[in-house]
């Protein structure tokens, strides 16, 4: 989402993947699916505008932020707070408290690296210690394959926050472009308990149905509730911005918008127009899960390995969908009374999400774990947080899955502003 900068398009070819949507899956999943346990104070059930830079949105006035949300129906404001190890000082206590004497809730949202895990969750704290409602991870491109540095940044924050302050991760809606991202850590037990893929479904060259249907298919294997972050920059339009609004109601779901500075009158207006919050009567999601079977690669391969697990098959998790896993998604099949054809689908997973997923610590005990604890800290040339490259390299292989090293189909939102 943020900030400003050029990322590669990798040019990895999908059947890496293998990962098939099922004929019938064309809108993902449903909103009973999506939004069972957050209630109606949660700030994530309000529509919400995402804020840069104060400075540049209503000039800093805060009085002139409250008047404008509340006259187009925005509920939730998100600030930045942090990038990197770097803490911004835009939000602070005061923001805040004057927010929310203003009837408005405020998030925090951090940028997230995964180079110093340790020091970025200590900026999320400090947010979170000003009096955010929320804290929102924006993690990238940069934490592909990250998984060590993906756990560990999590086990640290939820100390300090504790396990049930309202967390989200806000990333590629793409899953099945990004088999290295470690979704099922970020997503997963003690991580972000709600999910704000960035559907910017201009910017990746799509239509609003286009979207959700492919957001949605991949992203129901989380178990986490959803809510859309549109956009509202690159000029998109009215229509697609009330449509966008409307499939999101269709869906269950509130959406939020990125990003406040960029947002024109028009634009502002058709975020408030009540039509907005009509359910499409076209539209009627499924509630299929995306159709996985051998030779798929990728974290959906992880999450459903760590699934496969708790329910009793001995099976590695490294991301790979081969013979042994085909043999033990047979066996739960049989299990389960399922037709066994050794094929992760909608019915086998339906029964696949009753199991919790086993805990994999990807940052146990690792060099590259211990150094990770000192970030923020300068080390000396060659070394890697103070390792040397080559022990760096061998001990972080050791802590992810095979799937990790695989290069993203494409980065659906390069180029844009984010």
């Amino acid at each position: 989402m943020i900030p400003l900068r050029l990322t590669a398009t990798i040019g990895a070819l999908l059947a890496l993947l293998a990962i098939t949507p099922l004929a019938a899956a064309e809108t993902g999943g449903t909103g009973q699916f999506e939004n069972p346990a957050v209630g109606r104070r949660s700030p994530f059930a309000r529509q919400g505008m995402w804020i840069w830079y104060v400075d540049q949105s209503q000039g800093g006035s805060v009085p002139a932020i409250i008047a404008t949300a509340h006259r187009h129906h925005i509920g939730t404001v998100y600030i930045k707070s942090g990038d990197g190890t770097t803490r911004w000082s835009q939000f602070t206590r005061t923001l805040v408290a004057e927010l929310h004497h203003g009837g408005l809730k405020v998030c925090a949202w951090q940028f997230v690296y995964g180079e110093a895990p340790v020091a970025e969750a200590r900026i999320g704290a400090e947010s979170v210690a000003d009096g955010a409602d929320c804290l929102v991870i924006d993690a990238e491109a940069s934490y592909e394959g990250r998984y060590a540095s993906a756990d560990l940044y999590l086990s640290r924050l939820r100390a300090a926050i504790g396990a049930n302050y309202p967390l989200s991760l806000a990333g590629f809606p793409y899953v099945d472009y990004h088999p290295a991202f470690p979704y099922s850590v970020f997503l997963g037990p003690g991580g972000a308990t709600v999910n704000q893929p960035q559907m910017y479904w201009k910017a990746i060259g799509t239509s609003v149905a286009g979207v959700f249907a492919h957001t949605y298919l991949c992203n129901r294997v989380w178990g986490r509730p959803i809510f859309p972050i549109g956009q509202t920059y690159e000029a998109p339009g009215r229509l697609p911005l009330r449509l966008f609004r409307r499939y999101s109601a269709s869906y269950g779901t509130v959406p939020s918008w990125w990003d406040w500075q960029e947002t024109t009158v028009p634009e502002w207006q058709a975020l408030g127009a009540r039509i907005g919050n009509r359910k499409l009567p076209a539209v009627r999601p499924e509630v299929e899960y995306p159709l996985l079977k051998i030779g798929a690669k990728g974290d959906l391969v992880v999450w459903a390995q760590e699934r496969l697990v708790t329910a009793g098959q001995e099976i590695e998790v490294n991301g790979i969908f081969d013979r042994t896993m085909r043999r033990a998604v047979r066996a739960f099949q049989e299990a389960h009374g399922l037709a066994g054809d050794g094929q992760l689908g909608s019915e086998t997973w339906s029964q696949l999400m009753n199991y919790t997923p086993t805990a994999v610590d990807w940052a146990a005990s690792t060099s590259v774990a211990s150094a990770l604890t000192r970030g923020g800290a300068t080390f000396p040339p060659g070394t890697r947080f103070g390792v040397p490259f080559a022990a760096a390299a061998q001990a972080g292989g050791a802590r992810k899955p095979l799937s990790a090293t695989l290069p993203a189909r494409r980065d659906e939102l390069a180029g844009s502003l984010r």
